[in-house]
């Protein structure tokens, strides 16, 4: 979980390129919950919520977007659990995702593994 935190930090950093001063920071972390927002003048934009389901599960729903070098806002969604990161393939990216691979990935969603 942590190693989500900080890639999604790391990643806004990356895509900053300038510098950028910080417009709102908020976290709060509790032992089953946690919420934060980091929000840059430059366009950068994350959001995350984590609830811990269970003894070990955590699930955690969140969000990211920037600007483009071409002026364009770009982001996705997406959420993780026990069963990996799945991002919203309806999200903005920086490169439209293919109609297959949306294709597979709604025919995975309804057909998991019966391992």
């Amino acid at each position: 979980m942590k190693f989500l935190i900080v890639f999604a930090c790391m990643l806004a950093i990356a895509f900053a390129n300038e510098e950028a001063n910080v417009l709102r920071s908020e976290q709060e972390v509790e032992p089953d919950r946690f919420n934060y927002v980091l929000e840059l003048d430059n366009g950068v934009l994350l959001e995350q919520q984590g609830r811990l389901e269970g003894d070990d599960v955590w699930t955690v729903d969140g969000s990211f977007k920037f600007i483009s070098p071409e002026g364009e806002e770009v982001g996705w969604t997406y959420n993780a659990d026990d069963t990996g990161f799945h991002p919203d393939p309806n999200s903005k990216w920086i490169h439209p995702i293919p109609a297959h691979i949306i294709k597979s990935i709604e025919y995975i969603k309804n057909h998991p593994s019966q391992e």
